[in-house]
């Protein structure tokens, strides 16, 4: 097996789990270059709200898109607009992805700044 299908097979696995949740999901994908959030209503799998590093207001303010900087800046941001929202508690779902790294950076950040997961 290679990498890319082993994060495939976690990544069904969790994600079934969490659509049984029936809460809204964080869910983050991660490329070399960016990081993408967005918060998913796990009932309708309509999208909430999303943020990434390819926003020009995120982007600007970022020398290099593809580090734990980023990912701690788009955290905050995701968090910020869910709590406008209303969304306080959501479910983390990393799309397969190790937590560890930026994933585990853009949880953290989102946790300081006031959703629970």
């Amino acid at each position: 097996m290679n990498k890319k299908s082993v994060r495939f097979r976690r990544l069904k696995k969790c994600r079934m789990h969490l659509k049984k949740l029936n809460k809204f999901r964080l869910v983050v994908h991660r490329t070399s270059r960016h990081i993408y959030a967005q918060i998913i209503d796990s009932k309708t799998d309509g999208v909430c709200t999303v943020a990434s590093t390819l926003e020009k207001k995120i982007k600007e303010n970022l020398n290099y898109t593809g580090n734990k900087l980023a990912a701690s800046v788009v955290g905050s941001i995701i968090a910020q607009r869910a709590i406008s929202k209303g969304i306080n508690v959501v479910s983390f779902d990393r799309s397969g992805f190790k937590y560890h790294g930026r994933i585990k950076t853009l949880a953290e950040s989102a946790r300081k700044s006031g959703l629970n997961f």
